[in-house]
């Protein structure tokens, strides 16, 4: 049988311990069963995932960048392969190339991140020119297919991020622990999250704070000039700075954690942080930027990412409040519910069905 080739962006590992946000649910999605078998092309990775069909990409001689040599290796690796569909992530260069060297197989581009800030979509043209040139576009929320489609028209479908509800850990009793997860960035909010438990920390005398992450995904993230100035900071408020953990510690922390604070200042393509927390049954604290609201609907305490009064009192609410804070627990947990990764593949499954039913015609061809 065919199969369904995924392509990971050219620095996107597919392994269990640097893996980010795009392999995971790369990894995720392919590990399920499916009506059509897929292989994951990628970055060529020591140990990768043992539980998914894997091709390393080894780039090509081509003249140019990173991206034009490994767009030319995955050409090479397709050939091998013959794929009957092809679904590039977040690369519409790597798309666009692949399309034109495989005319005859449909090509998605699955968008993660907003198109505007990408080389290639910044302006309406060029996302109208991408649009016409491959069989697809999917992306990880409505707010990312809106800034896709702004100033063009066009058929963009969404595919919602996913979790796989069967990997939750169950770590028993749950700890007075306040928790931020993730890149530990400006953009993220971590300096937000620190100064707000160091306002709320004094007056909760039996909780604790922790982040956990570090400037990148993987054992090698660098102590960049912003993580070195934020710990004394963290040391000074109480907060507990853990360093980058693999995803199965990270969500078992999540399980022991009573509240999750996701204070993200940029418009989040999705916000897989928050939607992790409520699968884990944390109580949920989070800004409302970007697609952060379609994920956790009215399943958190929203707050102000800029104010850490403000993100501070909602702390203090939780911890303070044991009955408020199983409800909210709770429906995350229901919230959580309509993610799951067998949801997610069965969508996904329906729209590889509808590209590969349209695509003869879109050639010229009878169905």
């Amino acid at each position: 049988m065919r199969k369904v080739a995924i392509i990971l962006p050219p620095r996107e590992s597919f392994a269990p311990d640097s893996a980010g946000a795009i392999g995971l649910l790369v990894h995720r999605l392919a590990r399920h069963p499916a009506a059509l078998p897929s292989v994951v092309l990628g970055p060529p990775i020591a140990r990768p995932f043992a539980d998914a069909a894997f091709e390393p990409v080894t780039p090509s001689w081509f003249p140019g960048n990173l991206a034009r040599r490994y767009a030319g290796g995955v050409a090479a690796a397709l050939r091998r392969i013959g794929p009957a569909a092809i679904e590039v992530h977040n690369r519409p260069d790597v798309a666009i190339f692949l399309a034109g060297r495989f005319p005859g197989v449909p090509v998605r581009l699955l968008l993660h991140n907003d198109p505007q800030g990408m080389r290639g979509l910044k302006s309406a043209g060029e996302r109208a020119g991408v649009l016409a040139r491959i069989a697809a576009v999917t992306t990880v929320s409505q707010h990312i297919c809106r800034r896709f489609l702004e100033g063009i028209t066009g058929e963009v479908s969404v595919l919602p991020n996913c979790i796989d509800l069967a990997d939750i850990p169950d770590v028993g009793a749950r700890e007075h622990l306040i928790l931020f997860a993730g890149r530990v960035v400006s953009d993220k909010g971590a300096d937000s999250f620190v100064t707000a438990c160091g306002l709320a920390l004094p007056g909760l005398p039996d909780w604790r704070a922790e982040i956990i992450g570090a400037d990148r995904f993987g054992p090698d993230s660098p102590e960049t000039p912003w993580l070195a100035a934020l710990r004394p900071r963290a040391a000074a408020a109480g907060v507990a700075m853990l360093g980058y953990r693999r995803h199965g510690e990270v969500l078992a922390a999540m399980a022991r954690a009573a509240i999750v604070v996701v204070p993200s200042r940029w418009d989040e393509p999705f916000g897989l942080t928050a939607l992790e927390a409520m699968a884990c049954g944390a109580a949920l604290v989070a800004s409302a930027r970007g697609g952060l609201p379609e994920v956790f609907g009215e399943a958190a305490l929203v707050i102000d990412p800029e104010n850490p009064a403000d993100i501070a009192a909602a702390i203090t609410a939780l911890a303070t409040n044991p009955a408020r804070r199983a409800a909210l627990a709770e429906a995350g947990r229901v919230r959580a519910r309509s993610f799951d990764v067998a949801i997610a593949a069965a969508r996904l499954d329906a729209l590889r069905s509808d590209v590969l039913a349209a695509w003869p015609k879109r050639q010229g061809h009878p169905i």
